[in-house]
């Protein structure tokens, strides 16, 4: 569904990605892995278009994006949640949801039902401001928002970050529920080992801005987590 080829980034003279090759398939829970500042969340903006690549080239559904502004990238069915959720916090729980309905197709312009039989909360406080809400409720409500686009994939950077417990395994079983029963595909940058075996089917690791490994969940075995994913 989307491929990375040989994808080089830079931020000045900092050299950040360096010749990523990396596939999403159709139908997946993918977990990009790896210590902090090894270029994760950079390559999720490049996806997204918010960085501009150096060389290199993204597909998705087998056409080049990069040529795409950022603004159209929900349009090709990409939904991003951000680091740090990005929730408008003056706006309405309803009024951030609603931000996504110009995308979704002609005369749809109602928020999804499914969106709050998925989050509860997001129904019973649509009239609150999103800066009035807990972290977690904030999440919730970050991943609503994406969800209005309708997207093929979903794109989640850190949804746990700073967030309680009870909410990161409801968190998880969401999106277990939306990869499994319908049909999304899901890539997902996770720090915390336990949530990223729970709810991935395969792993990508990167490494100062390289792809060091791949593989099916099971696959990611004790050294691997030793040599890359340890602090």
């Amino acid at each position: 569904m989307l491929e990375i080829k040989s994808l080089n980034q830079y931020y000045g003279e900092s050299h950040t990605l360096w010749d990523l090759d990396m596939q999403i398939p159709e139908g997946k829970c993918t977990v990009l892995m790896g210590r902090n500042g090894v270029g994760k969340t950079t390559l999720l903006q490049c996806i997204m278009g918010l960085v501009g690549p150096k060389s290199g080239d993204i597909t998705f559904n087998g056409r080049s994006i990069l040529a795409e502004s950022a603004e159209s990238r929900p349009r090709w069915g990409i939904g991003y949640v951000p680091q740090g959720r990005q929730i408008f916090p003056m706006l309405t729980v309803q009024e951030n949801l609603e931000i996504g309905l110009p995308i979704r197709a002609r005369g749809d312009r109602k928020v999804p039902d499914f969106i709050f039989d998925l989050f509860p909360v997001l129904k019973e406080m649509r009239h609150r401001r999103g800066g009035d809400l807990s972290g977690g409720q904030q999440q919730q409500l970050a991943i609503g928002r994406a969800l209005v686009v309708n997207p093929k994939l979903l794109i989640l950077d850190e949804p746990t970050e700073g967030i309680q417990p009870n909410i990161v395994q409801e968190i998880g079983d969401i999106i277990r529920m939306l990869n499994e029963k319908m049909g999304l595909t899901v890539l997902l940058v996770e720090q915390k080992l336990p949530f990223a075996r729970r709810v991935g089917d395969q792993f990508c690791i990167l490494d100062r801005g390289r792809h060091v490994a791949s593989g099916e969940m099971a696959e990611l075995d004790d050294a691997l987590v030793k040599e890359y994913l340890t602090v």
